[in-house]
């Protein structure tokens, strides 16, 4: 399967889900070419930008298990 390049936006308004969301990103660990994470203190977030470069089902994957946790905010852009 062909690899694709996708850029993941995550708001974590949870910050209890903090822990959860950067295990789950360590998992896939080999597939991210990078990663920026921002506190935004004012509003009480984070927001995490995730570049990855896999295949659709393994972003689909990711993505899917980050958008079913409470209190995460999940988007998704795939070239």
């Amino acid at each position: 399967m062909e690899k694709r390049i996708c850029t993941i936006t995550i708001i974590v308004m949870d910050r209890e889900q903090a822990h959860n969301v950067n295990q789950l990103l360590s998992g896939f660990g080999d597939k991210i070419i990078g990663r920026l994470g921002i506190p935004y203190k004012e509003r009480g977030i984070s927001i995490i930008s995730v570049v990855v470069e896999s295949t659709t089902d393994d972003i689909g994957e990711l993505t899917g298990k980050l958008g079913q946790m409470s209190g995460i905010k999940v988007k998704s852009l795939i070239v």
